[in-house]
């Protein structure tokens, strides 16, 4: 095993911005450097929600470990995507160190996540400052939570539809302009009232006493993190597209012989499946795509939705483009993606209320995340437990749905177990399904 401190080696990274520019020696270090170095596989690694690049190079370091044992006869070769996203530092991250999950108790946020969210907004301290200073307060005058709400909206600047407005879609309706969520439009009092409840439901699952009255104000700091999520959302479409889709056909081209597996976690799931649409005509690098607790929906790849004829996936189609599987993991113990994302999709798409409605009827099949329950309305679509996965083989291509509920359960509330993810038996799964030896 990989010593502690150290990446496996051949390991590289690419730095991208938030428009997809790359960081041009990087790359180029990359390019000149791939072939030379007698790597037949290259396992290109993006992570989701993240604060910097130390937490990034972490999860690579940790992740990647078990790989020289598990293929010892391999030339594998690895990249770090590093791309500018953000974490609430109050959401645990199991086993990590105490400083890279840090938790606050109530609506509160602590320094890293203000400093984040100054890092992740530009030019928006002032807004910023206003709404973590009102989650300190919970002022209870009429129309604070209207105000905070309008912050918000000044916060995410919601793009226009337009060219650019596939990078925050995950459906797409044919002949109906792409908007911005409307959980950013309907009145925040509502909607933050529903997070509320929702929080204080997972708070009663977990056997802690959930509040006798929902506190609005919980519901704002969660209508904070969406609007967080939402941006992150937007700019992982973008970084995959614009970003290391190019980079991957320029490798393909340098490097003919090269096997690139693409792996991604939660919003580096969405990443680098927009990176196949990136891809340069013609370019049949990629071996296979792993997406660890993906964090968008469920119907990306579809090419229609049930019940509705008119929207299809923005992704549809796209894993033609890799040359083996895109293997999709889901946990039940995921919370983020189990309660939080069918929620907060729900109130995006649909102005009914949902007070009053059991949390488990939102994990309806229209507002699934592909991290609780796998690819949907793909055709051909194989399912398995972990187990079945490991002991292979895996689909040649295609979508594999892969339960990895008996390995992605720990982590508390809110986002449940969305960030456990560092097991060998994740690591051996990407092997498999790049059929790497």
């Amino acid at each position: 095993m990989t010593e502690p401190g150290t990446n496996p080696a051949p390991y590289w990274e690419l730095t991208f911005d938030a428009d997809g520019d790359v960081d041009g020696p990087e790359r180029d270090r990359l390019l000149a450097q791939a072939g030379a170095s007698g790597v037949r596989d290259l396992i290109v690694l993006a992570h989701g929600w993240n604060n910097d690049r130390t937490g990034a190079t972490l999860l690579y370091r940790r992740f990647l470990a078990p790989v020289p044992d598990l293929a010892p006869g391999a030339r594998v070769g690895y990249v770090g995507v590093i791309w500018p996203s953000m974490r609430f530092c109050d959401e645990p991250i199991p086993d990590f160190p105490r400083s890279a999950a840090a938790s606050t108790p109530g609506p509160a946020l602590d320094k890293d996540t203000r400093h984040a969210l100054l890092e992740t907004f530009p030019g928006r301290a002032t807004v910023v400052d206003r709404l973590v200073r009102m989650l300190d307060e919970r002022p209870r005058e009429q129309g604070a939570e209207e105000e905070f709400g309008r912050l918000v909206r000044l916060l995410v600047e919601v793009v226009p539809a337009g060219p650019q407005a596939h990078f925050a879609a995950d459906t797409v309706a044919e002949g109906v302009p792409e908007s911005g969520p409307r959980m950013f439009t309907r009145p925040a009092a509502e909607v933050c009232a529903e997070f509320a409840a929702a929080l204080a439901g997972l708070e009663a699952s977990g056997g802690t006493e959930a509040f006798a009255l929902p506190d609005p104000w919980e519901g704002a700091k969660e209508l904070l993190r969406q609007a967080a999520y939402y941006a992150m959302k937007r700019r992982a479409g973008t970084v995959g597209e614009r970003g290391l889709g190019p980079v991957v056909g320029r490798l393909a081209q340098a490097v003919p012989e090269l096997r690139i597996h693409l792996v991604g976690h939660s919003f580096g799931g969405r990443l680098v499946s927009f990176a196949l649409r990136g891809l340069p005509a013609r370019v049949r690098a990629v071996k296979s795509v792993t997406l660890l607790q993906g964090a968008f929906s469920h119907y990306a790849f579809a090419a229609r939705l049930p019940g509705d004829p008119r929207t299809g996936g923005v992704l549809q189609g796209q894993e033609h483009r890799v040359d083996g599987p895109v293997v999709c993991c889901h946990s039940c113990h995921d919370t983020a993606l189990g309660t939080f994302y069918p929620l907060a999709s729900r109130l995006s798409g649909d102005d009914r209320s949902v007070l009053g409605v059991d949390i488990g009827a939102l994990l309806g099949p229209r507002w699934g995340a592909l991290g609780h329950d796998g690819v949907q309305g793909v055709p051909g679509t194989r399912a398995c437990t972990l187990a079945d996965a490991l002991r292979g083989p895996l689909p040649a291509a295609g979508c594999v749905n892969v339960d990895a509920s008996a390995v992605i359960r720990s982590g508390g509330p809110p986002a449940g177990a969305h960030s456990d993810i560092v097991h060998p038996e994740l690591a051996r799964l990407v092997l498999a399904a790049g059929r790497v030896r």
